[in-house]
């Protein structure tokens, strides 16, 4: 039985690769959620410590709901969805701790048709920045950078961005392919791509999916940190962190 409506529980394996000026890649295992923003998971007491969505953790003003402070965002960029449905991609806090490196929105009109994607970014400095996206019919998009994430790039190049939306959950699940490529003006790549099988979600899933995966939220946290640690013990040097403007409707 679904315990949480319209919400899917994905087992995701996620691949960083960069290759210069050192190569480096690695590879980690997690579970995200994807939920209709106007349908929030609510787990009683017994689960509330293994999934919680609060706006604190999103764009937007923490005081108001996700879902009206990513309308805010949209009308101040000239769009309105009259209503249409939000469906998110994002870890929830797990022992009230959460890191999202990309929180994914796919935005869709009232007649059903998509019109648009947000793709949030959070760097390991609790910022933040949210890129609206306009993809083609295959989910794809070029943006150029605007945000400090990794210590060793500037904010220079542009990324191509491949969301495509989630297919629809069925008896073999729901496949889940996304990747996101950062390029540089000296040619080099960064590339960050995540694979997952997607299941309604239910008590039993969300359970299984902490056991395999335990406070799943943290350890994304610290592999991404200690692999930025191997990095600068093989050499690399911090780039100076610019100040991020912040974005109107984005705190």
């Amino acid at each position: 039985m679904t315990a949480f409506p319209g919400a899917a529980l994905y087992e995701c394996r996620i691949s960083h690769s960069r290759t210069a000026p050192l190569r480096n890649a690695f590879t980690y295992r997690t579970y995200q959620w994807l939920v209709d923003l106007d349908r929030l998971p609510r787990p009683g007491p017994a689960l509330r410590l293994l999934a919680g969505f609060h706006a604190r953790d999103h764009l937007g003003d923490p005081r108001r709901p996700i879902r009206e402070n990513l309308d805010r965002f949209l009308r101040a960029r000239g769009l309105d969805l009259g209503g249409g449905r939000v469906v998110m991609l994002a870890h929830a806090r797990v022992f009230g701790y959460v890191f999202n490196p990309l929180t994914v929105y796919w935005c869709y009109r009232a007649d059903g048709t998509l019109a648009c994607v947000v793709a949030e970014v959070h760097n390991t400095y609790r910022q933040r920045h949210a890129y609206l996206l306009h993809t083609d019919d295959h989910g794809r998009a070029q943006v150029p950078k605007e945000f400090y994430v990794s210590p060793f790039y500037p904010v220079d190049g542009g990324y191509r961005m491949s969301l495509p939306e989630p297919g629809p959950l069925g008896p073999g699940g729901s496949r889940l392919a996304l990747s996101v490529t950062l390029g540089r003006p000296d040619g080099s790549r960064f590339v960050a791509s995540v694979h997952g099988n997607g299941r309604p979600a239910t008590v039993r899933g969300l359970i299984a999916a902490a056991v395999r995966h335990p406070w799943s939220t943290a350890i994304v946290a610290a592999l991404i940190r200690w692999q930025g640690i191997r990095l600068y013990l093989r050499g690399l040097r911090v780039v100076p962190r610019p100040p991020h403007p912040s974005q109107e409707g984005v705190q």
